[in-house]
Formats: C-alpha cells, structure tokens, sequence
C-alpha cells in the first residue's frame, strides 16, 4: 500500500490528508510537532480572549482521525533524506514515505534586533506561542505595558487581544500609515484613527532599535530610532513571517524564501509536493504573490495536490484574489485587486467613499481606458464573494457593478444600506447617471 506522509498538520496539510482519504485506501501519516490534533488557527486569538476553548478551534473529534485511518504522529522533523525516502525526527525516529508533501506553514520574522531572544519577547502563529503569551500577560498586573512591532494583521490581532484584558498597548508601524503597502491611503488613514480609538498608542515611522533586558535576562524595555525607550514586559513581533522551511537546507530540495513548486506543486524531486504558507511558486500566478500565507489557499492547495496524489493530475488554479479579515472590530473585505498608491498599475483609477460619521467605507478599482471592474475593497459592508467573482470573470465595467452594487450587499435586510450615497458619489465624481437597480434573487447569478 502506498504510504503518503505529511508533514504539518495546518489546514494545507490536513485538507490534503482528507482529499487523498475520500478519493484512495493509501497510507496517510501527518507529522507535526504543534498540536496532537488540527485546529483552526485564525480562532487563536478568541482562546486568549476568553471566547472560546481550545477544543472549540477543533473542527474535528478526536476519533475522526482513527476511524479515517490517518495516522497522527507528535514529532519535529529535523531531515528530509530523499534518496532513501526517510524522514528523521528529532528523538533519532525515522518514517519512511512513497510520497512527501511539505506542509510546514510559517514562523515569525526575526531581523536580528538586540534582544529579539530574551523571555517576554515572542510571535503570534503557533499555539505554543498563544500558551507563551497567556504566560507572559496573564493580566494588567503581571504585564504592565506590551509592545508590539510590526503593523500587519497578526499585529493588530495581538493588540486586540491584550486589550481585552486592559493591557497597555504600544503599537510601533514603520510605514507612515497602518498597512499603506496593501491599503489605498483614504482606507489606511481610517484604520489609523480606528486603532487610536481603541486606546492603543500608534507610533508611525518608528523602528524597533533594542530590546533591554532587566536584572533576571528579561525584556523590560524598548527603544525605538525616535530616541524613546518604552518600559514593557512583553514585546509582541509582529513583522510578518516567513516559510517554515529551515529543516530543509541540506535535504537537496530547491529552496528559495520558500520550497520551489510549479504549477502541480511539484518540487525538483520526485514525490515530494510543498502546499500552503511554505510553497513557493517560481513565478505568481496573475498578479499574486510567489508565496501566499493566507487560509483559503493553503486549503485549495490541499484539495489540489491531493487530486495530484490520487491519480488525477491537475494544475494550482486559485482563481479571482480574495481575503477577509478583521482590524479590531471593523470587517473587510477585498475581491479581486485594489493595490495601494505605491503599488498602483498605471491604468488603475480608484473610486473611494466614506460614510460621514461611521467606520465605513468602499475602494473600487477599474481600468480608466477600457472601465473594467478590477477589484473593490470593503470596510463595515459585508458583500458577496459569488457575485464579485462573477463579475470579475465576465469582466464587467465599473458602470455595471454600480448599478448592481444592492446585489452584492451580504448584509442582513435591518442593516443599514449605502448603495444609494456611494452611487451619488460615483455619479458626481465622474459625470455618469447610473441609476441603482436590483435582480430578483433568482436572476442574480444569470447573465440576464
């Protein structure tokens, strides 16, 4: 019997187990050294948070895995010897496989601070790093002030969480504007005022210098390239991640940030596959990213290889960008692509309203030749991800997704509806007469 091993039980990894189970009698065998059982990790936070158990962030029983016949194995790979097709663990323990698949996601970015290794000083990713926290600020008496550097969404996630337990926070951004490499500047000033709303200190253009420890090797302080120095017992780093690959560098498997995949997620060595945060792609797909750290992907990837493994080869086709995600408590939501100012492509015109009073707000880019809808980012507005998908491959005008903007709109009939403003906006923004019109529900997903 074929025996399929894989290392990494996050959701690439455990989707990938799953496919191969329902489409193939192989041998499945997952390896990580995390967690005895898969868990969702975007629910981290809300265990800290006092919303949710630990088991509650288990989509699975514990029996699934046995009556599924997937072996789960508690262990850390130190070496992939491909020749002999032989994991090493770290007890000295060796697994033999036909076929590997990497699924080994992300760790935190570390760029060589002074003091980056001392106890008090950690990341956001894995559950061992959510127990180290609940360690390190347990409450506002044991953690007087934290400090967190690095504005992406692991960072403002982090700051949520320790206010929810009345812990100082001190937020260090080096851009100038939260997030302005992904956010046009209206959204990203927005999420400036949200985050300062919320009581958390906001340093823009501050760099992290040193970490100081106190008396007992402990982080007590920060300074920052502004000439501060800010007392703290926690520094939370926050600067995005990287693939989990290190293990890796004497195995003869291609590497570059992340293990090297084509279109199949093939490595350069027969057998072996690399899924999720740690693939990396030798060119990005469209306009995406060689590597993407994002949930859905990691779980289409599985589905993928898996088909892959199971006799039906077929290509890693992600389809239209998407991403949801939350700062504190405003949703967004982006379909298709709207780049910031710095990454903007040359025939990319934005449209952008704001509600007047509340932390709302639309950016919808197109095309200023041809008016193709290219991508539209929300705030405070949930939309419909078949619809703006749609749209995106019958490559539709700005003009159409305007006067159809109702039907996109996910949001409960007692909710608020601002098609009516955004549209006027648009209307008097660029001359047009566009007058808002829904489809009966039925008719929404034809062409009519």
């Amino acid at each position: 019997m074929e025996n399929i091993v894989i290392i990494g039980n996050g959701i690439a990894g455990i989707t990938a187990a799953r496919h191969i189970r329902k489409n193939s009698d192989k041998k499945i065998t997952v390896v990580s050294a995390e967690t005895d059982y898969f868990f969702s990790r975007t629910a981290l936070m809300y265990i800290y948070m006092g919303h949710m158990k630990f088991e509650h962030t288990q989509p699975y029983e514990n029996w699934f895995w046995k009556k599924n016949r997937i072996d789960l194995v508690k262990a850390f790979v130190t070496q992939v010897n491909h020749e002999d097709k032989k994991l090493v663990l770290q007890d000295g323990n060796t697994i033999n496989y036909d076929k590997l698949i990497i699924a080994t996601g992300s760790k935190p970015n570390k760029f060589g601070w002074p003091g980056q290794d001392l106890p008090g000083v950690q990341g956001l990713y894995s559950k061992q790093d959510l127990d180290q926290l609940e360690a390190n600020a347990p409450d506002n008496k044991t953690c007087k002030r934290a400090v967190i550097v690095g504005g992406g969404l692991i960072g403002i996630e982090m700051a949520e969480m320790l206010r929810s337990r009345k812990i100082p926070v001190t937020f260090l951004v080096r851009e100038n504007s939260f997030w302005n490499g992904v956010l046009p500047s209206g959204e990203s000033q927005m999420i400036n005022e949200h985050i300062l709303e919320h009581h958390i200190d906001l340093r823009l253009e501050t760099n992290l210098v040193e970490i100081l420890a106190d008396e007992n090797g402990r982080a007590k302080a920060v300074t920052t390239d502004k000439g501060d120095t800010i007392e703290c017992t926690v520094v939370g780093l926050t600067a995005g991640v990287s693939p989990n690959i290190d293990f890796l560098k004497e195995s003869g498997i291609a590497i570059g940030r992340g293990v090297k995949v084509n279109r199949f997620l093939e490595t350069n060595i027969p057998d072996i596959y690399a899924i999720g945060d740690c693939a990396e792609q030798h060119e990005g797909i469209g306009q995406r990213r060689p590597i993407e750290a994002v949930w859905y992907t990691g779980r289409m990837m599985g589905e993928t290889v898996a088909q892959t493994i199971c006799g039906n080869k077929i290509e890693y086709k992600p389809g239209h960008w998407f991403n949801s995600a939350k700062f504190l408590d405003l949703e967004y939501q982006t379909y298709g692509w709207v780049f910031s100012e710095q990454n903007k492509k040359e025939n990319e015109q934005h449209f952008h309203w704001r509600h007047a009073t509340e932390k709302i707000c639309v950016t919808i880019a197109f095309d200023k030749d041809s008016k193709q809808f290219l991508g539209i980012n929300t705030f405070g507005i949930r939309m419909r991800h078949e619809i703006f998908n749609r749209w995106l491959s019958e490559k539709r005008d700005i003009n159409h997704i305007m006067e159809f903007l109702k039907d996109a709109n996910f949001d409960p009939e007692f909710f608020a509806a601002y098609e009516n403003e955004i549209i006027s906006k648009f209307n008097s923004e660029f001359g047009t007469h566009i007058t808002p019109k829904k489809k009966s529900w039925k008719r929404i997903f034809s062409n009519a």
